[in-house]
C-alpha cells in the first residue's frame, strides 16, 4: 500500500480498536511498539501516529527531533509485515532492495533502519498521489513517460551490488524470469489448505510452455505501476516487496492489470518511450507470457487466507483480488493461445428466509460510525463480509450446480459436492498434460466469474470485472 497523508486528528496516539494480528497481538500495542523504536533510535518525540487503515500493518508518524539547524520535523512511514499472504519474499529483501536502489540515485524513499518486535522498516513518507483520479490526460502521459524512464534507469543498474547484499536472483541467468513465480509457488505449496484447480493447471500450462527466448537479468520491482506523483513527475517508486533480479519484461508486463483501475494510457507509447530512454529491447512476447504468470501471484499468495483466515485478514479483499486476477489470467491465456471466452450469465437470485436479517445486518454495519479510520476500516471489512453472505445466500447454490454442470461435461460424471468436484477437477488436470487446455481454459473462465459474482451485490463495484487492455501479438 502506498503512503499517504495521514488524517488530522486531535490527539497523538490513535484510538484504535483493539483489532489482533497474526500473533494475536493488538494493534495498539504494535502502535506503541513502533513509536517507541522511533523514539530510541531516531531521537526525538513521536507528535502523530496513523496506523494504515488497510491491508497490512504500516504506521505514519510525524517526529520532532533536535537538528543542527534547530528542530527539524520528520515525516516517516513504518512498513510491516503482511499478515495474511504468503508469497516468499522476506520484509527484509525489501529494505535490501529500496535502500540500495535510494543509494545509485533511483526516487525511493529514504530508509533509516529495522524495527525487529514488530517486523517492519522505517522510511520517509513521500508526499505525492497513487491515482490519476483528478489527473487531466495529459499530465498522466507526462508522469507515466517519467516513471517509464525510471524503469529503465532501473534496468540499467549493475546487478552486482545487489546481488552481494543478498537479493533474490535465480541460479541461472537463464532462469531470471522463473525466479519469481517460483518463489511464489514454493510459498503456496508450503502452506496449501485445500484443492485448488485452478492454479495448478496454470502452473502446469507455465512448466510445459517455456517463454524462450533472449536471457535477460536485472534489477526489476516486478509489481510495477506503483508510484507516488506531484506536478507532472514522480516523486517516488513506492511498494517494492516483490523486487529481486529477474527478467526487465517483468516489469514491463506487471503493471498492465493496475492500469483496469488507474488508467495508465497508451502501453505502446509507453513502451516506446521506454526504449527511446535506454531501455531494454522490448520483447512483446515474453510481456505477455510474464502477464499472465503475474495474473497468479494473488491466488499464489492468498490461497492460504481464503482457506484459513487468520486474525486481521480482510477476507473480502482478498477474494475480490483472487477472483478480479484469476478472470485475468484466463483472459491472458485465452489470448496466447487465441481462444474466445463468452460471457457468463448471472444466476438466478433466491429469496430465502434469512433475506431479511441479511438485509438488516448489512445496513447496520453500512450506517456505523466509528470513532477513529482505523476503527471505521474494520467495520467496513465485517459490511463487505456480511454482503457477500448475502449473495450467497443469493445466489451461491446456484454457482454450484452450475460449476457442477461443468464438471459432468468435462469429467463424465457428476461430483456429489462442490468440495468432491474441486477434488475431482484438480487430479484431472494434474493428470491431463495440456490434452484439454482449451476445455479448460473455458472452464476456468466460467468459474472465476462466477465466484466474483459472489463477491457482492449485482452490479456492486466489488463484484465487477474491470477488463485490461487486449494485447495480442502479430
Amino acid at each position: 500500500m502506498s503512503p499517504s497523508s495521514p488524517q488530522d486528528t486531535n490527539q497523538n496516539l490513535p484510538s484504535t480498536a483493539d483489532t489482533a494480528g497474526a500473533e494475536g497481538e493488538s494493534m495498539t500495542l504494535r502502535t506503541e511498539k513502533v513509536v517507541r523504536w522511533v523514539e530510541e533510535n531516531m531521537g526525538g518525540r513521536v507528535t502523530h501516529v496513523d496506523p494504515q487503515a488497510r491491508w497490512r500493518p504500516v504506521w505514519f508518524l510525524e517526529v520532532e527531533r533536535e537538528g543542527p539547524d534547530g528542530v527539524e520535523k520528520l515525516e516517516l512511514c513504518v512498513r510491516g509485515d503482511r499478515l495474511d499472504c504468503r508469497h516468499g519474499f522476506s520484509l527484509e529483501n525489501e529494505m535490501k532492495l529500496q535502500t540500495l536502489l535510494h543509494e545509485h540515485g533511483i526516487p525511493v524513499a529514504k530508509v533509516y533502519g529495522w524495527c525487529d518486535d514488530p517486523r517492519a522498516y522505517v522510511m520517509d513518507r513521500i508526499d505525492g498521489v497513487e491515482h490519476f483520479q483528478q489527473t487531466d490526460d495529459a499530465t498522466r502521459d507526462q508522469v507515466m513517460q517519467h516513471y517509464m524512464e525510471i524503469l529503465a534507469d532501473i534496468h540499467r543498474l549493475d546487478p552486482a551490488p545487489f546481488i552481494a547484499a543478498g537479493l533474490l536472483r535465480a541460479d541461472s541467468p537463464a532462469e531470471s524470469g522463473r525466479i519469481g513465480i517460483d518463489t511464489y509457488e514454493a510459498a503456496y505449496r508450503d502452506v496449501k489448505k485445500r484443492p485448488d484447480p485452478f492454479l495448478e493447471f496454470c502452473l502446469g500450462w507455465i512448466k510445459r510452455n517455456p517463454v524462450g527466448g533472449d536471457v535477460r537479468e536485472t534489477v526489476i520491482v516486478w509489481d510495477s505501476g506503483q508510484l507516488m506523483h506531484k506536478n507532472g513527475r514522480i516523486e517516488a517508486v513506492i511498494d517494492l516487496e516483490i523486487g529481486h533480479i529477474g527478467d526487465p519484461m517483468m516489469d514491463l508486463a506487471g503493471f498492465r492489470m493496475r492500469t483496469s483501475v488507474l488508467g495508465f494510457g497508451d502501453f505502446e507509447k509507453l513502451y516506446e518511450h521506454y526504449a527511446a530512454h535506454g531501455g531494454q529491447a522490448v520483447d512483446r512476447r515474453a510481456i505477455q507470457y510474464h502477464h499472465f504468470c503475474f495474473t497468479l501471484s494473488n491466488q499464489l499468495a492468498f490461497h492460504d487466507a481464503l482457506a484459513e483466515p487468520p486474525p486481521g485478514s480482510d477476507y473480502m479483499t482478498n477474494m475480490q483480488w483472487c477472483a478480479e486476477t484469476n478472470i485475468y489470467a484466463m483472459e491472458a491465456l485465452g489470448e496466447i493461445l487465441e481462444i474466445d471466452l463468452e460471457e457468463v450469465p448471472t444466476p438466478q437470485s433466491r429469496v430465502s428466509t434469512g433475506a431479511v436479517a441479511q438485509g438488516h445486518l448489512v445496513n447496520w454495519l453500512r450506517n456505523f460510525d466509528a470513532p477513529d479510520d482505523y476503527t471505521q476500516h474494520q467495520f467496513r471489512i465485517f459490511f463487505r463480509v456480511a454482503r457477500h453472505l448475502a449473495r450467497t445466500d443469493e445466489i451461491g447454490a446456484a454457482v454450484d450446480e452450475a460449476n457442477l454442470d461443468d464438471l459432468e461435461d468435462l469429467l463424465g460424471m457428476r461430483p456429489a459436492t462442490w468440495q468432491e468436484g474441486d477434488a475431482a477437477l484438480e487430479r484431472f488436470v494434474l493428470k491431463d498434460e495440456g490434452q484439454h487446455d482449451v476445455e479448460l481454459v473455458r472452464l476456468f473462465h466460467k468459474r472465476c466469474t462466477r465466484y466474483l459474482m459472489l463477491c457482492g451485490p449485482y452490479g456492486s463495484a466489488i463484484a465487477r470485472h474491470n477488463p485490461i487492455p487486449d494485447f495480442r501479438v502479430d
